[in-house]
């Protein structure tokens, strides 16, 4: 069997990092992937990078404030749940308009 990996990335506006941190958080598990475990760093004057470490692979975050954009980015070796997670980023983007 032939390994492949699926993979998104994508520049979003600017949220609080509260706020994306729990709303990227409720996506994960909602699309169906299991968390392993969570590695953050709150930089010291502004900015945030976390990452998920996934049973199914990664997702990582990358705050930009002072641009007003943050960077996501989502690997998976599972299509439903990567599929199901960009549905889920969709659902949530049309909502931020």
């Amino acid at each position: 069997m032939k390994a492949v990996m699926y993979n998104y990335h994508i520049w979003i506006k600017y949220e609080d990092e509260e706020t994306l941190i729990s709303n990227f958080e409720k996506m994960i598990i909602k699309s169906g992937f299991t968390i392993i475990n969570k590695v953050e760093h709150f930089f010291e004057q502004q900015g945030y990078t976390g990452l998920w470490l996934l049973a199914e692979s990664h997702f990582a975050i990358h705050t930009f404030p002072e641009e007003d954009k943050v960077y996501i980015e989502i690997s998976s070796c599972v299509k439903e749940y990567y599929d199901r997670f960009l549905q889920e980023l969709q659902n949530w983007r049309n909502k931020q308009k």
